[in-house]
């Protein structure tokens, strides 16, 4: 039986090493009394995830090896390792076993009747139960340290600031860092000047030899505008000013999602704002109101609010070189290109300007269509595609063939332990060698009985295959109707739901296109219909198809992986001409 385990730790004190080796350790003791044992490759670890959610990279590996039919059996510590929620527990045990994979926990073994089910869900319930009481409790106590003036809300110093070593949540620890204040007086003073921007700012920074706060040479436009936002530089200290939304969409396409993508934040109303106390001031109030009117007007007219122009691909290009997006700007003489953003003063991470050139926006608009056109008209390119992602091109008729081959060798097998007890019986063996005789035989039907499960499930994820490749042709067959004479307006909504990002490197052109697998596709941004959207692509590329040159070479410059239920991912290179 092939057995993985799952374990899993919330929070930074809980993700000690000690305490992931330890559910490990016991996990392994209960395979070991049933002389089993799991070699480190199929443990699968969530350390420092919370059981709220299923966003958990270990867990989203594990239900796509248990959905490709690689393991039989899962072992969990307890139910709250699996998901706090109880629905999520139900859908993670429903969706396992009807891959034919069971669940076990350790401390709460459960069984089949409806009895041991709802335990299961009180439990679950339970669960979910106290970790919201637990996170209110915190909250409500982090509030009422807030407005009594003993919890600093910052977690690490502003610039500009110190924080007591010795005390350094106490808000009356906090002092100023002289020369870091220097550079925020000069920052404000800077900005009220006339005609001065972020970009000027950024880089006035740059000629003094100004370091950043994260020490680089240079200063990010965002930095600059969280510092000149923050009220903190006027001596009032506040907390609670923001609250966290869910992510709608990755930074960068084309790089690994870091913290700060995971999710976003959004300011408050003045009014929810919580006053915990003064701090020295670095500007006055009048400063810091003109300031934030000259950034909302700046805002208003910046150019890439600026509409005057429409670029098909907007928001969709990325560079090759550097990974940074690219947006379309119009020169005087009326020629749109995408520009990279890693070609300004302060891109590619302050390490210097991109040596990408400018993309001309009409050559990569009719190209970009062209191919999107192309594609639709022939469905059966995106068909082969996705049967070569599932990892089989065995035809029905194989399948069928080899599952008729076990079961014959298994008939085989059993009339060979028969023959075995009737020599036996008739006193030609002894026990012991009839004992031995009959494990071998044993020990090889359950290895044949073992790869014809692997075959049922084979045909499963046929049958689901040839569902997915019908909604594929169904829905090509009805958009390729609307493709001659389209609007931009159409083109432009086509676009956005067909193609995730553009990646150009000098003269080849990389187009990543999302295929709707099925109608309830049609309705949702990209983003949503994948649950593993904000990993990095190394962590979701197939295993069968490899990351070497050789390999993509092999596949026709095409290479795959697998979304969700409801889209399907590949990409095409052409060459910009």
């Amino acid at each position: 039986m092939r057995t993985a385990i799952y374990v899993r730790v919330s929070t930074v004190t809980h993700s000690q090493p000690h305490t992931i080796e330890e559910q490990i350790n016991r996990l392994r003791a209960r395979l070991f009394a049933h002389g089993e044992d799991v070699a480190d490759q199929h443990i699968f670890r969530d350390e420092g995830r919370s059981g709220a959610t299923l966003n958990r990279p270990a867990l989203d590996r594990l239900r796509d090896q248990v959905r490709l039919g690689d393991y039989d059996r899962i072992l969990v510590t307890s139910p709250d390792r699996l998901a706090r929620n109880y629905v999520h527990q139900m859908l993670l045990l429903e969706e396992l076993e009807r891959a034919g994979c069971t669940v076990e926990f350790l401390d709460q073994p459960m069984g089949d009747t409806p009895h041991d089910h709802l335990l299961l869900q009180i439990r679950g319930a339970v669960a979910e139960y106290e970790r919201a009481l637990i996170g209110d409790r915190m909250r409500r106590g982090r509030l009422a340290r807030y407005r009594a003036g003993l919890l600093l809300p910052w977690t690490r110093p502003v610039y500009g600031y110190l924080l007591d070593p010795e005390r350094p949540r106490d808000p009356k620890g906090v002092r100023l860092s002289e020369a870091e204040a220097a550079v925020v007086r000069q920052i404000f003073a800077w900005y009220l000047e006339d005609g001065a921007s972020l970009s000027s700012i950024v880089n006035r920074l740059f000629a003094h030899g100004v370091a950043s706060p994260s020490g680089r040479a240079r200063w990010r436009h965002t930095t600059v505008r969280f510092l000149l936002r923050n009220p903190a530089y006027t001596g009032v200290l506040y907390a609670a000013r923001t609250r966290t939304r869910r992510a709608r969409a990755r930074r960068s396409a084309l790089e690994p999602v870091g913290k700060r993508d995971e999710g976003g934040r959004t300011l408050r109303s003045r009014e929810e704002w919580v006053r915990v106390g003064t701090i020295p001031a670095l500007v006055t109030p009048e400063q810091y109101e003109f300031v934030q009117q000259k950034l909302a007007r700046n805002r208003q007219f910046a150019a890439r609010n600026n509409t005057t122009h429409d670029y098909l691909l907007r928001a969709l290009v990325s560079c090759g070189f550097c990974g940074l997006a690219a947006t379309g700007r119009t020169a005087r003489v009326g020629y749109p290109y995408y520009v990279c953003a890693g070609k300004r003063a302060d891109g590619a991470g302050g390490g210097g300007r991109c040596r990408s050139r400018l993309t001309p926006a009409g050559k990569l608009d009719e190209l970009v269509w062209a191919d999107l056109c192309e594609l639709i008209r022939q469905p059966q390119l995106i068909a082969l595609e996705l049967e070569r992602a599932w990892g089989g091109s065995w035809l029905p008729a194989e399948l069928t063939a080899r599952r008729e081959s076990l079961r014959k060798a298994r008939v085989g097998l059993q009339q060979q332990v028969e023959r075995l007890t009737e020599a036996y019986l008739g006193g030609v063996l002894d026990l012991g060698e009839y004992e031995r005789r009959r494990r071998e035989i044993e020990g090889r039907a359950e290895a044949f009985a073992s790869q014809e499960r692997e075959l049922v499930q084979q045909v499963g994820r046929r049958h689901e295959l040839a569902g997915m490749v019908e909604g594929v042709e169904d829905y090509c067959r009805r958009v390729s109707e609307a493709l001659e004479g389209a609007s931009f307006e159409q083109k432009r909504r086509l676009i956005e739901l067909l193609i995730d990002r553009v990646i150009v490197t000098e003269a080849e052109v990389e187009i990543r296109y999302v295929i709707l697998t099925s109608a309830s596709g049609e309705h949702a941004r990209f983003c949503h219909l994948r649950t593993n959207y904000l990993l990095p692509l190394s962590t979701i590329l197939p295993r069968c198809r490899g990351d070497d040159a050789r390999a993509r070479a092999r596949c026709r410059s095409l290479y795959c992986f697998r979304l969700c239920e409801n889209s399907f991912h590949y990409s095409n290179v052409s060459p910009l001409t």
